[in-house]
Parts: C-alpha cells; sequence; structure tokens
C-alpha cells in the first residue's frame, strides 16, 4: 500500500504540474491579463511584466517537486525497511506514476501545432474574419496545453535527474567501494557547481542567439525578394517560399553544433581536470557537484523561459479575442496594446520554443554523460593511508596497462 501511495503521488504531481503552468499561461487567469493590461504602456512594460511572471512561477513547482520527493521517499522507506535504497525505490515508483499519463501529454502537445497550423491555412486562404476568430481561440488553448506539456516534461525530469544523480555516486561507490559525498565546502567541488549552473545559462544565451541569427537570414531574404520582385506585394506572382525553408533548416542544424559539443564536453573536461589536480575521488565528487547544481539551475530557468514564453503569446491572443477593453472600450488587432503585446511575443517565442525545452534535454544529457563516464573520473591511486583501491579499481586498472600506474 506504501508503494501504491508513492506512485499516485507521481500521478498527483503531474496533475499539480499541469494545474499550475494553465494558472500562469492561460488568459483567464491573473498573470496573463496582467500582461495585457502592462501593454497599455509599451513593449517595455510588457516585457518586463513578462519576466517577472516567468520568475513568480518558480514557487510553486519547486514546492511540489520537494514534498513529492519527501513523501514518495517516506513510502519506499516504510514500505521496504531497512533494505539499502528503499526510499529511493519509493521515488523511483513516484517517477513511473508521474510518467503514467504521458499519453494524455503527448495528445495535448499535438494539439498546439495542429491549432497553429490550421489558424496559418485560414489566413492563407484568406477566409472571413469570424473564422479565423474561432482558429485564433483554438490557437490560444493550444498555447495553453503546450505549455502544459513541457511544465510536464521539467517535472518529471526533475524526479528522473534525482534517480539518475543517485545512480552516478552508486556506481563511484560500486568502483572505490567508499560512499562518496559531494562538499562544496571543497573548492574543486564549489568549482564545479559554479560550473554547472553556468553551463546552463551558456547554454540557454547560445540556444536563443541562434534563433536570432537564424530570423535575421529569413528577414533579410524576404525583403531580398519583394525587393526584386514587385509582384508579390502585388499578389501576382508567389515568393519563393523554399529559399527560407532551406535557410532556417541549415540555420538551426548549424547553429545548434555549439550547444551541443557544449554541453558533452564540460562535464568531461570538468572531471579529467580535477582528477589530475585532485587526489583519490575529487574528479567524480567536481563532477557531481556540476550535475547537481546544473540540474537545479536548469529546471528552475527552463520553468521560467517556458511559463514566460506561453504568457507572452497568450496575452497577445487575449487582446486578439475581443474581450480585453482600455477605458471600457474593446482594443484589438492593430491597437497600441496588441503592437506592444506583439513585441512581447517575439521576445517569448525562442524562450519557449527553443531555449526551454532544450534544457530538459541538458538536464538528462549530463545526468546521462556523468553515469556512463563515472570511471573515468576517478584516479587510480588513493592518496592517504585510510583509501586503498577497490579490488576492482586494481583489476580494471591493470587491464589498462601500466603506464596507468606513473
Amino acid at each position: 500500500m506504501y508503494l501504491l501511495g508513492a506512485g499516485i503521488i507521481g500521478i498527483m504531481t503531474a496533475y499539480a504540474f499541469v494545474w499550475i503552468t494553465q494558472y500562469y499561461t492561460e488568459y483567464k487567469y491573473r498573470p496573463v491579463r496582467e500582461i495585457a493590461e502592462a501593454s497599455r504602456t509599451g513593449p517595455a512594460t510588457n516585457i518586463i511584466s513578462g519576466i517577472a511572471v516567468g520568475f513568480e512561477c518558480v514557487a510553486m513547482p519547486v514546492i511540489v517537486i520537494s514534498i513529492a520527493l519527501l513523501s514518495s521517499y517516506w513510502c519506499g522507506q516504510m514500505a521496504l525497511g531497512d533494505i539499502p535504497g528503499a526510499g529511493l525505490y519509493g521515488t523511483a515508483i513516484a517517477t513511473m506514476g508521474m510518467l503514467a499519463p504521458c499519453a494524455y501529454i503527448l495528445a495535448m502537445d499535438t494539439f498546439g501545432p495542429i491549432t497553429d497550423n490550421a489558424g496559418g491555412i485560414i489566413e492563407m486562404s484568406k477566409q472571413p474574419e469570424a473564422i479565423r476568430h474561432k482558429t485564433d481561440r483554438l490557437d490560444s488553448v493550444g498555447n495553453t496545453t503546450k505549455a502544459l506539456t513541457k511544465g510536464y516534461a521539467i517535472g518529471s525530469a526533475a524526479l528522473a535527474a534525482f534517480l539518475l544523480f543517485s545512480a552516478y555516486l552508486d556506481e563511484v561507490h560500486k568502483i572505490t567501494g567508499t560512499h562518496m559525498s559531494v562538499d562544496l565546502t571543497k573548492i574543486p567541488v564549489f568549482i564545479g557547481g559554479l560550473l554547472g549552473a553556468t553551463l546552463v545559462f551558456v547554454f540557454s544565451a547560445l540556444a536563443i542567439k541562434a534563433v536570432g541569427r537564424a530570423a535575421q537570414v529569413v528577414i533579410g531574404e524576404v525583403r531580398r525578394q519583394f525587393r526584386e520582385n514587385p509582384g508579390i506585394m502585388a499578389g501576382t506572382t508567389k515568393p519563393d517560399y523554399r529559399a527560407c525553408v532551406d535557410i532556417v533548416t541549415a540555420g538551426a542544424l548549424r547553429q545548434m553544433v555549439l550547444p551541443g559539443i557544449l554541453a558533452v564536453a564540460t562535464p568531461v573536461v570538468v572531471g579529467f581536470v580535477f582528477k589530475y589536480l585532485g587526489s583519490g575521488q575529487m574528479g567524480a565528487e567536481a563532477v557531481a557537484a556540476l550535475l547537481m547544481v546544473g540540474t537545479i539551475a536548469g529546471i528552475l530557468l527552463a520553468t521560467v523561459l517556458n511559463n514566460a514564453g506561453g504568457a507572452w503569446d497568450n496575452a497577445k491572443k487575449y487582446i486578439e479575442s475581443g474581450e480585453f477593453k482600455v477605458d471600457g472600450v474593446v482594443v484589438g488587432k492593430k491597437s497600441e496594446p496588441h503592437k506592444a503585446a506583439v513585441v512581447g511575443d517575439t521576445v517569448g517565442d525562442p524562450f519557449k520554443d527553443t531555449a526551454g525545452p532544450s534544457l530538459h534535454v541538458l538536464i538528462k544529457l549530463l545526468s546521462t554523460i556523468t553515469l556512463v563516464l563515472a570511471p573515468l573520473f576517478i584516479s587510480l591511486i588513493e592518496v592517504g593511508a585510510e583509501a586503498a583501491p577497490h579490488p576492482r579499481l586494481l583489476r580494471n586498472a591493470i587491464g589498462r596497462g601500466p603506464h596507468l600506474f606513473e
């Protein structure tokens, strides 16, 4: 029954994340309406309000994750008693419980792009405004469902990353025969944690800059076509869509090379540098700090980026819906608040569609890389009489060659 309770905790955590994300990204609630109200005084106040909503929305998910980890860990201990890893087994059950409704989450995730493309088709085929109004409402719902799935992904990544971090410590224990603690008062370990947090921000910056560079190239291509082919604006000739699609596709692949290399190389470099600068498990401990702090920073920043971007998008949709009023007068498209909301939405798009989702991949990639490469971050000869090499470590060292003992 306790393990069943851990599974139910995971399911309720998924529900809580969906509800929290809906509150911060749907325009019938306070946060999105505050951004729309801020649009009355221009793009600057719109962006300030959107960033504030993004920062605010971090608190409730963190509380939910903390409660889920504590309660599921307790359930595992109550169910299995003094068996080693009993608490972790409870958190694993909770993680599986959170993944149980993934089919429904996938359905919600695909709803957004379908409604978005339907709106594009309606606009390109020059359908009446009443039809476009209906697809705009559907698109607004699609924005919310996409945000919901990202919030769910953050929560599941947090629980899974905790398990993978525990698996990393267990792997180090298997190799060395000693339990490793992550002591942030050690300078190399603190530096590893600092680099983990820095990696998250630099990775996000590179992802957002990639969007900006690709957008600039596309805008240049569109302006060139308008300049060289006046018939496009007159409606007598069609633009070259293929050129823009090629630019976006090639640019996306090219611009993400550096973030990918950075994500893979950082834990490897930190592990090897502190392995040779320190002694014993120092390299492994520094990488553990990088993983732990990087995961925490990644979860928080991904929450900010995803929810802020969704809130900006739906603030624009709220103004377009005809429900937004200024001094009792309904304002909609082409109004000054709408123009300010469009600027905010442009800022939010790389937040919620590029950097935010990419951080989920970064979190899981860090966990996987450190777990697989854990043996390489450990010195073969422990410094100090109190720590003798584990027999398995000696066998591996002998198999790799005597030069490793130098």
